[in-house]
């Protein structure tokens, strides 16, 4: 199946914040999920790297190696740091046609549509948009 290691990685992520039962605890794993992600060095953190449409300022680094994805990022906000955790567990590692093939349903599995801030909702699309327009450039 085309889709599978995405959808692993999905299944990963929905069934770790399904352990948590409020949403305190699911934002504390995203503040956890944003510091155990690297930070990015100095010289990465530049106008080519980061992702507009954000509120905070994030950088997203997308490099294709073997026909998979491979992604480095940072914030300067603690929770967007997370949300670019996040994506790089969803997405990294993931063949380019899994990446063009997959929708953002996984928000909403984890509840994160209805519990992110407008501002939010949108800098994590605009890094989503960041991630697939690299991925059909790439094609």
């Amino acid at each position: 199946m085309l889709i599978m290691g995405i959808e692993k990685n999905i299944s990963k992520i929905v069934s770790e914040f399904s352990f948590f039962e409020s949403w305190e605890e699911k934002y504390e794993y995203l503040i956890e999920l944003g510091k155990s992600t690297p930070p990015l060095n100095k010289e990465l953190k530049n106008d080519l790297n980061i992702v507009r449409g954000c509120q905070a300022q994030v950088w997203l680094i997308c490099e294709i190696k073997n026909g998979k994805l491979f992604l480095q990022g940072d914030s300067d906000a603690i929770i967007t740091r997370g949300l670019v955790g996040l994506l790089i567990c969803i997405f990294n590692n993931c063949t380019i046609e899994e990446v063009a093939r997959s929708n953002n349903f996984f928000l909403e599995k984890i509840g994160l549509s209805k519990h992110l801030s407008i501002t939010r909702s949108n800098g994590i699309n605009e890094m989503i948009k960041k991630i697939r327009l690299y991925c059909s450039n790439y094609e």
